[in-house]
């Protein structure tokens, strides 16, 4: 049977891959992809979430890369901000 992380690693892009913005239609490239804990809040214990780490940078023309706006997200077996918000650009 597959880890969890192994389940996501599935549905996200690899580094080097191109994704698109759906809200604002810009070109992003994927730096940098890890695992990472991320922390539920909930109360009274802390519950920490194995997650997916994504940086982002974004492609603009004659932009040498990791020069310009970069950011990053994390993403856990159970949301699905990913596919709402980015397309993976082949």
């Amino acid at each position: 049977m597959e880890s969890e992380l192994e389940i996501l690693h599935k549905k996200l892009p690899s580094v080097g891959q191109k994704v698109r913005s759906k809200k604002y239609g810009t070109l992003w490239r994927v730096m940098e992809k890890r695992e990472a804990w991320q922390n539920t809040g909930e109360v009274p214990e802390s519950r920490m979430l194995p997650a997916i780490y994504l940086s982002y940078w974004r492609v603009k023309e004659g932009v040498l890369p990791g020069v310009g706006k970069m950011m990053g997200y994390l993403y856990t077996l159970h949301d699905n901000t990913f596919e709402a918000n980015w397309e993976i650009v082949k």
